[in-house]
């Protein structure tokens, strides 16, 4: 048995679909948890590592990462800079702003579409708000030519 359509019922409804779909949409990421730095090991031999190796997940080649610059990764939620040739960074995709996730590695900064916060490539550090929190360290392992989620 149907009901009619009333206004409570189509305002009660886009109440629903709209508290849905803003769950990603919180203030933001809570601070603590423990984070790595990323590691660099020596290179290997001019093979690459397979993706089941221990380095854990293949990310990326070190090529994709241009120095001076870096890479987001959606799927994965992270982004990996090369703030310096061979130093490789990584941190999370996700705007300690309000949680839009990150689109372009530009001009030594990491930038959020959503409000205009920028990351500095180096260190995660905000270099313009409204975020006021860095984003978060991830790990990597460099192995060879290869980056691989640690």
């Amino acid at each position: 048995m149907t009901q009619p359509t009333t206004r409570r019922n189509v305002l009660a409804t886009s109440a629903g679909a709209l508290a849905v779909g803003c769950v990603g949409c919180g203030g933001g990421t809570s601070g603590g948890g423990a984070t790595q730095s990323a590691a660099t090991s020596a290179p290997l031999s001019s093979s690459s590592p397979s993706p089941a190796s221990p380095g854990g997940k293949r990310l990326a080649t070190t090529s994709d990462i241009p120095e001076g610059g870096g890479k987001v990764f959606k799927e994965q939620k992270i982004v990996v800079t090369q703030p310096k040739k061979g130093d490789f960074k990584a941190f999370s995709a996700i705007c300690t702003h309000q949680g839009c996730t990150v689109n372009r590695v530009a001009d030594g900064t990491i930038d959020c579409p959503c409000h205009g916060s920028r990351f500095h490539i180096a260190d995660g550090s905000v270099a313009h708000g409204p975020a006021t929190r860095p984003l978060p360290e991830e790990s990597i392992t460099v192995e060879g030519n290869t980056i691989h989620l640690a």
